[in-house]
């Protein structure tokens, strides 16, 4: 049997676990040194600059808060020491926040010593496997990663233990447009609905879908069968046709009844379009000719 993951992955032990973020044995001023664990005023915690996350819900937090008046903090929080009595968080901003909103005044801590890229790169990779986080935010950390502590995919690969195939998912995310990936954020569609949109070309077309998924609740198999029927047709009338106003409408109906032929009319939210005019041969086609001449 192959021994478990840790679940922190292997490239946040390495850097835990290095003697350049541990250093027990220099005292940086201050009444803790390096390497102790302490409790530690709440007032003299930074908040991490390199702090990935955006977004914390509230409600969870409460919950949070809740747990930690009750129980206290299970799990120490990790700072690094900046000067004499200042420390800067460098995981746990979650505990950090919710054991204020609880009243604590002090909480207890690990204390470490680590320059800016690891304090980056500690802060993501914590944050990468946290159950609660979403599609978006796992996926600009990886961005994050790979710019900013010049990983390769291989290696961010080996320190997140993660697949190649599973980094390159949550990065394509990012090639989605605003509004996809905001709704990710919010819940409002999956990170299956999300690659199921990928695999569209026009943003205008996935935006028409996004509209649907969200109006219609639908599922994620129901979105693929949507976007292969989407890639089967001609490319010139693949875009997902916006409800138009009543001028274009009634004067589709009106060119249909002059021409004796099916007439569509598209517009997109910028007023541009396009007048598809059928015709059944082609003696059809001179006859419609003759009477737009």
């Amino acid at each position: 049997m192959k021994p478990k993951k840790r679940a922190l992955g292997r490239g946040l032990d390495a850097i835990l676990q290095s003697p350049d973020t541990d250093i027990t044995s220099k005292d940086i001023s201050g009444d803790y040194v390096a390497g102790a664990i302490a409790n530690i005023s709440i007032s003299k915690i930074r908040s991490n600059p390199f702090q990935p996350r955006s977004d914390f819900d509230r409600e969870s937090m409460e919950e949070l808060a809740g747990s930690i008046r009750e129980q206290g903090i299970v799990q120490p929080l990790t700072v690094r020491k900046l000067g004499y009595d200042q420390y800067q968080l460098i995981a746990g901003e979650r505990r950090l926040r919710a054991s204020g909103m609880a009243g604590l005044e002090a909480v207890q801590c690990y204390i470490r010593v680590a320059d800016d890229e690891q304090m980056l790169e500690m802060a993501l990779i914590e944050n990468i496997h946290r159950k609660d986080l979403n599609a978006i935010e796992i996926a600009i950390s990886y961005q994050r990663l790979i710019e900013e502590c010049d990983l390769t995919h291989e290696k961010l690969s080996e320190r997140i233990s993660k697949n190649r195939s599973t980094i390159t998912n949550y990065l394509r995310l990012l090639k989605l447009p605003a509004e996809i990936q905001l709704a990710m954020r919010d819940d409002k569609i999956s990170m299956g609905h999300a690659r199921a949109l990928i695999n569209i070309s026009d943003p205008e077309a996935q935006l028409g879908i996004l509209t649907k998924i969200i109006a219609r609740d639908l599922s994620v198999r129901q979105v693929e069968e949507l976007v292969r029927k989407l890639n089967a047709q001609p490319q010139d009338i693949r875009k997902d046709p916006l409800e138009l106003p009543e001028f274009f409408s009634s004067s589709a109906v009106g060119l249909r009844d002059k021409l004796g032929t099916n007439v569509n009319i598209r517009r997109n939210n910028n007023g541009k379009g396009h007048i598809v005019i059928s015709f059944e041969s082609d003696q059809d086609f001179s006859r419609i000719l003759a009477m737009l001449d």
